[in-house]
């Protein structure tokens, strides 16, 4: 079970690796485009099985905590899912993994997206380096 740390507090939000890796990616990219919004999420019993809620602010440290080392293959139906709830009046919530639906496409806006549906380091192709040349050839 993974968490997030909120400016030096930890959310009782402990949630699995999978669901962590897909917020993970939402918050970033909302912060990318300098955008602030609201997070809940459902409290444990310990402390109260309440709601909360936090306003998230890219002018704040946050922090992911994840349980494992490796990275989850993403669903991006649920990225456009959590994207959409993300810009809701209700904020970014929790919500079941949709099916993969291989026509989603994924919200984007200024800059480049950051985009861990695909690990470029076991994809791409190694990079050739050039010899440098000498001035004036």
């Amino acid at each position: 079970m993974g968490y997030i740390v909120y400016d030096g507090e930890v959310l009782e939000f402990k949630v699995d690796d999978r669901l962590l890796s897909h917020l993970q990616i939402v918050i970033v990219n909302m912060f990318r485009e300098n955008r602030s919004f609201l997070f809940s999420w459902h409290e444990p019993v310990e402390t109260g099985d309440g709601r909360a809620s936090v306003w998230l602010s890219p002018n704040i440290a946050l922090r992911f905590k994840f349980a494992g080392s490796r990275t989850p293959e993403i669903n991006p139906t649920w990225l456009a899912a959590l994207y959409e709830a993300a810009t809701s009046g209700r904020g970014l919530h929790e919500l079941p993994e949709p099916v993969r639906d291989a026509g989603t496409r994924l919200p984007h806006g200024s800059g480049d997206p950051v985009d861990w549906t695909v690990d470029p380091s076991e994809d791409a192709p190694p990079k050739r380096r050039r010899a440098a040349r000498p001035p004036g050839s």
